[in-house]
């Protein structure tokens, strides 16, 4: 019988040994996340007739970086932020904030980035975040398995045809370009360190 192997992902070379050094490294790390995914969700890059937030991007990199369980666990106290009516998604608080925003048609991608960041934060457990190609794999698949959430929830609410018109074919290619840089990155950042 074989078991997966566990490797430590890029920002556990930072982190304590043990003890509450540890703990409160976690938790401080988590809260860094939760800034960089509000930021991320505010930073708007024009492309065609939709507006894209950098958020995907910064999914992708927080749960390479961090690891599934440290990844996850960003990425829920993301939403427990939101939940509670802070300001941290893209749209807020223009179109709403709390649980009402999160039930509107960017729920099923919200809790998609949760979904995304456990895929990807798996695969850098096992070291695939060392491996452009295999990490770009993993990417893909969180990528669609995110969309087809947000599809499935936005379907829900406006019907299958105009959710694929107006909430999946637009963000393809940028949402593409994203994987590609995400999984171009965090090898890179690991073959800078075993350099150095």
């Amino acid at each position: 019988m074989t078991t997966a192997t566990t490797t430590r992902p890029l920002v556990f070379l930072a982190l304590p040994q043990e003890g509450a050094a540890r703990l409160a490294t976690q938790f401080l790390l988590a809260i860094t996340g939760t800034l960089l995914l509000t930021l991320s969700a505010k930073t708007k890059v024009m492309l065609g007739p939709v507006d894209l937030s950098m958020q995907t991007l910064a999914v992708l990199l927080i749960a390479a970086a961090f690891g599934m369980r440290l990844g996850v666990a960003t990425l829920l106290l993301y939403m427990a932020e939101g939940a509670m009516g802070f300001p941290v998604f893209q749209g807020t608080p223009e179109k709403g904030i709390g649980i009402a925003y999160m039930l509107g048609s960017t729920g099923g991608y919200l809790a998609g980035f949760v979904v995304m960041a456990a895929i990807v934060g798996w695969a850098a457990d096992r070291g695939w975040d060392r491996h452009p190609i295999k990490l770009f794999n993993a990417m893909l698949i969180a990528e669609v398995v995110m969309m087809a959430m947000g599809f499935a929830w936005l379907a829900l609410l406006i019907g299958p045809e105009k959710s694929w018109q107006f909430g999946v074919v637009p963000f393809i290619v940028g949402d593409l370009i994203k994987v590609t840089l995400a999984a171009s990155l965090v090898p890179a950042v690991w073959s800078l360190l075993k350099r150095s």
